[in-house]
């Protein structure tokens, strides 16, 4: 019996009682930290989803905006280039009215083709917006279509802050003032 291994006694019981003891128990992970561990993922996947979403609806907007906005400036560049050029054209105007001034008696060919011109031009101009003012002797004075250049005292209590005559036609164009009309007011 001297060869004999000795043997350990049994986990739980003790060697002097019969009782058993509760054996120890090794900690057992958590099962909410198992779903825990199995979501992070998930959720670090859905928050990075709803991040690319917000960006992509952000990118999204601000194109649109610079799509509105770049189609409105275009559109401004060309009115603006026609409001310019249409402006340029308004001297000429002058010297058909002068001209036709000067024809006005005239009956001749020259008088009738230059006529057929005039009016040609001024068909283009109304087809591009252009209208001239109404500067007729009487005419209220606006100061938001007319520039007063003068003051002449008038005898017909009429035409006291009116227009007496007008010394350079004004122009719209589509409703918007290119060129006021310089007249002259009876005071």
């Amino acid at each position: 019996m001297e060869n004999q291994i000795p043997v350990e006694p049994e986990l739980g019981k003790h060697e002097d009682s019969d009782t058993e003891t509760p054996p120890m128990q090794q900690p057992e992970p958590e099962a909410p930290e198992k779903t825990k561990t199995a979501t992070d993922p998930i959720k670090k996947l859905q928050d990075e989803l709803a991040e690319a979403k917000d960006k992509y609806v952000r990118l999204y907007a601000e194109f649109e905006n610079h799509r509105r906005r770049t189609a409105k400036e275009k559109l401004e560049m060309v009115v603006g280039a026609n409001e310019n050029l249409l402006k340029a054209l308004l001297p000429v105007v002058d010297d058909f009215d002068r001209a036709a001034k000067a024809f006005k008696d005239n009956t001749s060919k020259e008088a009738e083709g230059f006529f057929l011109i005039q009016n040609k031009f001024s068909k283009i101009l109304e087809m591009y917006g252009v209208k001239a003012m109404d500067t007729t002797p009487g005419t209220a004075f606006n100061p938001d279509f007319h520039e007063a250049i003068t003051q002449v005292p008038v005898e017909d209590g009429k035409l006291k802050g009116k227009i007496v005559e007008a010394v350079e036609k004004g122009f719209l164009l589509n409703d918007k003032v290119i060129r006021f009309a310089k007249v002259v007011i009876g005071s």
